[in-house]
């Protein structure tokens, strides 16, 4: 079953893609829960019209993504957190607790588009994180998780 996607859905595809799922899937989950449409040949004429102006749009939120993939790129992030002996963390680091950092430094950046493997972190060190700021546009984030000083 051909379907068009009203939002972005987490591994099955973007904003306005055209795609075949399976038409249990489709009927049962992704269009009563407003994530999909069925693609029919009116619906498909709609989305060509409207990709077709939203273009330009489209060049300017890549650029923009790219001007802030750069910032990001060098900026120092050193995160500071309670640590027990070896190294371990009490609890741990999340992508919610990274997006608020970046808010703090100015990067306003959702936390579902924040991807540490793993999900979590629970020691002191080096670690990497995914960020996505556009479909185009995904970077690996370097950051630093160190234990606070009493």
């Amino acid at each position: 079953m051909e379907i068009i996607l009203k939002q972005d859905v987490e591994n099955l595809g973007f904003k306005d893609d055209v795609l075949t799922v399976k038409p249990g899937y489709a009927r049962n989950f992704l269009i009563p829960q407003g994530f999909a449409l069925l693609a029919t040949p009116s619906a498909k004429k709609v989305l060509e019209e409207n990709l077709r102006q939203r273009a330009h749009k489209e060049a300017k939120l890549i650029e923009d993504a790219k001007k802030t993939a750069a910032a990001l790129a060098s900026l120092e992030m050193k995160i500071s957190v309670k640590a027990g002996s070896g190294n371990k963390l009490f609890g741990s680091v999340t992508n919610m607790d990274l997006a608020d950092q970046l808010s703090k430094s100015g990067h306003t950046i959702e936390r579902k588009f924040i991807q540490i493997l793993g999900g979590s972190i629970k020691t002191v060190g080096r670690h990497t994180a995914k960020i996505r700021l556009h479909r185009e546009v995904i970077i690996d984030f370097a950051f630093e998780i160190a234990a606070e000083q009493k």
